[in-house]
């Protein structure tokens, strides 16, 4: 893809909060499972109590440092002839020709860009979008009004000289 491509990606501030959440479940599963030990743990002594530090430390800092490098390997990159949607679970692409419409719309708590295609399926893109506390972006309009724009120069003529 060319150098001058418009990439879209979650703020350091998405990817920090996504981490956060990740890393707060995680710490709970750790002390349920660390309560669970404590209940047939052998002997009249319990584990030490700075293991149970370690059980929500560890998982809180390890969900926030791999939320954030996912962040920057999530993201969309707009071409000259197509949209590429890229995550931790796979890539697509889609050419701008079979694109009829580009909208942002509302899903459960968020903001998000939703790419239909002339085969009548619509693809969410996962940035940019734009939540509630950890997931706001305070320039998703913007974002949105440059992926409109680019989609209707493609779609109405190619991109303006």
């Amino acid at each position: 893809m060319e150098a001058a491509s418009p990439t879209f990606r979650p703020t350091f501030q998405q990817a920090f909060g996504h981490g956060l959440y990740l890393g707060a479940l995680s710490a709970v599963a750790s002390v349920t499972t660390g309560v669970i030990a404590t209940m047939f743990w052998p002997g009249p002594s319990s584990p030490p109590g700075w293991s149970w530090a370690v059980l929500v430390l560890a998982p809180l800092l390890l969900g926030i440092a791999l939320g954030i490098m996912s962040g920057r390997r999530t993201g969309v990159q707009v071409g000259s002839r197509e949209i590429r949607t890229s995550s931790l679970l796979g890539e697509g692409e889609v050419p701008w020709n079979r694109v009829v419409d580009l909208r942002a719309e509302r899903r459960g708590r968020r903001n998000v860009v939703s790419v239909y295609l002339d085969s009548g399926a619509s693809v969410q893109l996962n940035a940019p979008y734009s939540g509630g506390l950890f997931a706001a972006d305070p320039q998703f309009e913007l974002k949105v009004f440059a992926l409109s724009h680019l989609w209707r120069s493609h779609r109405f003529g190619g991109l303006p000289s």
